[in-house]
């Protein structure tokens, strides 16, 4: 009889579905909470205007939505901000990372491990940006011509984005690799 109870096989699909939504929502809750401090809470700002617009795309709930524009407005608010990371891959190819943070060090730490771990190394600002165009929105846009990668290198360029996009404070991850330029993370940044 082991294995006839459906709900047993849906709980560990809806449990991760939830967490993956989780994820996405927590990023767009730092954005609007970072925003509406930018906008004193003015919901008619642009910026904070184009982030809940973001989030509501992505059917976060109006809940969450306010408690984040909330947040922001009051005093525990901490002093959340962006941080952008930059890294060159496996086959030369440009990585740039945007982080949202309460604490830069310990969120630099954090991606610089991932890195190291993955065989990278951190480059300095400005080192890997020129590879891209940044968007009047917020974000990259990887300029012509795109990088073409190995069949290994592709494989350790793909593991080294979900390391990152596992990361709580990192909220999109741009690379120049043909083949990535679609599957980029980008579940929140401006």
């Amino acid at each position: 009889m082991s294995g006839h109870n459906k709900w047993a096989q849906i709980k560990h699909k809806k449990a991760a579905t939830d967490a993956a939504k989780s994820r996405v929502f927590s990023r767009f809750a730092r954005l609007i909470a970072l925003e509406s401090r930018n906008a004193n809470g003015d919901v008619n700002a642009p910026a904070l205007k184009a982030a809940i617009e973001r989030a509501k795309a992505v059917n976060m709930p109006k809940d969450n939505i306010e408690r984040a524009v909330a947040k922001g407005t009051s005093k525990d608010a901490g002093n959340m901000e962006r941080v952008v990371y930059e890294a060159y891959g496996p086959g030369g190819a440009a990585i740039v990372v945007d982080a949202l943070s309460d604490s830069r060090n310990r969120t630099t730490q954090e991606v610089k491990l991932i890195f190291t771990k993955s065989g990278v190394e951190m480059a300095g600002p400005g080192a890997a940006t020129w590879a891209f165009t940044k968007l009047p929105e917020g974000g990259f846009a990887p300029n012509e011509p795109l990088m073409d990668l190995s069949a290994e290198d592709a494989d350790r360029l793909g593991a080294i984005l979900d390391k990152l996009d596992d990361q709580d404070d990192v909220q999109a991850v741009y690379t120049n690799a043909r083949g990535f330029e679609s599957t980029v993370s980008d579940s929140g940044p401006e």
